[in-house]
């Protein structure tokens, strides 16, 4: 059956929130507003864990780590690309933990490391100081590294078959999530619990659409730039972990398949074994030169839809 409804109104629809996730899988830092890079938000997944054969570590297997607070100097968050501040760090905090420091300007070049890997995706990243390897060896309870993103080497892009010339960071998969408002109430009634959005890790939370409105939009405005919805973000099982205990649960998983599974959605077979909550989303404007204006998403910025399509149009 082909899931297509209403757009909902282009006057209406806001940003309601907008968080950026500087390590994968830690907690994230809900801004005011981000400034827009060539692989997503600035400062969005330009971390992450490894373990010792570079693989990526995420809550999937460890869901403690949905418990380390992430925080940086709020000159870093507010700023453009200016020169770093000398001693801005970015902090750790967890429970048992005493606060790590991670200094965004090393004192000396890091370590290269060849191999890390994210899904399919290998390639090199660097590797931080000695003292957040400890750290993160000692909260886990076994080897994990932290790895810096190596933007100067690093060539990592998007699945072509949805959005192809699009580099990305260490997100699974796109630059950008976008979820409403109206999606995670609809979600909520069918709950036996109520969840809050921090269980789905958007980029992008909106409101002023009706219920799935963002399934359907393939090209739209937010404030004065293009997006694109390029795919529906199929839901694993962090969406499961309680992130402020690091309780794992079955919900929302279950509610999901009994109405967001594939078969729900769309007649693509790619899609059958999936359960669907939100939208992936591409920004036309991440790839252009900026020349020191660079382009900024702020909460409350107006969304204009220009282009609605079936799930399977958008996503073939």
């Amino acid at each position: 059956m082909e899931q297509r409804k209403g757009g909902g109104s282009a006057e209406e629809a806001r940003v309601k929130a907008l968080f950026i996730y500087p390590v994968k899988s830690c907690a994230g830092i809900s801004v005011s507003h981000a400034f827009i890079a060539s692989r997503g938000f600035q400062w969005d997944r330009q971390w992450m864990l490894v373990n010792e054969r570079g693989r990526f570590i995420t809550q999937r297997t460890e869901p403690k780590i949905a418990l380390v607070k992430v925080s940086l100097p709020p000159e870093v968050l507010h700023d453009s690309w200016g020169p770093l501040p000398k001693n801005a760090c970015l902090c750790f905090d967890a429970p048992g933990m005493q606060q790590l420091k991670v200094p965004l300007v090393p004192s000396a070049p890091l370590k290269k490391i060849d191999q890390v890997t994210v899904w399919q995706w290998s390639g090199p990243g660097l590797l931080e100081g000695p003292d957040a390897t400890r750290w993160f060896t000692e909260y886990l309870g076994k080897p994990a590294r932290l790895i810096r993103l190596d933007n100067g080497n690093m060539n990592r892009a998007t699945d072509p078959k949805y959005a192809a010339g699009f580099p990305t960071a260490f997100s699974d998969q796109f630059p950008f999530l976008m979820i409403s408002q109206a999606s995670l109430d609809a979600l909520n009634e069918r709950l036996p619990i109520p969840l809050p959005i921090n269980r789905f890790r958007p980029n992008i939370f909106i409101e002023g659409c009706e219920p799935w409105a963002e399934d359907t939009w393939d090209t739209f405005t937010i404030g004065k730039y293009t997006f694109h919805g390029v795919k529906l973000s199929a839901r694993c099982k962090i969406t499961t972990t309680d992130q402020s205990t690091a309780e794992v649960g079955e919900e929302p998983l279950v509610t999901l398949r009994t109405f967001r599974a594939g078969k729900h959605l769309s007649s693509l077979h790619d899609m059958r074994n999936g359960a669907y909550f939100g939208q992936h989303l591409i920004c036309d404007e991440s790839l252009l030169p900026h020349n020191g204006t660079h382009p900024i998403l702020r909460v409350g910025d107006a969304i204009h839809v220009e282009k609605i399509a079936t799930v399977t149009e958008i996503m073939s």
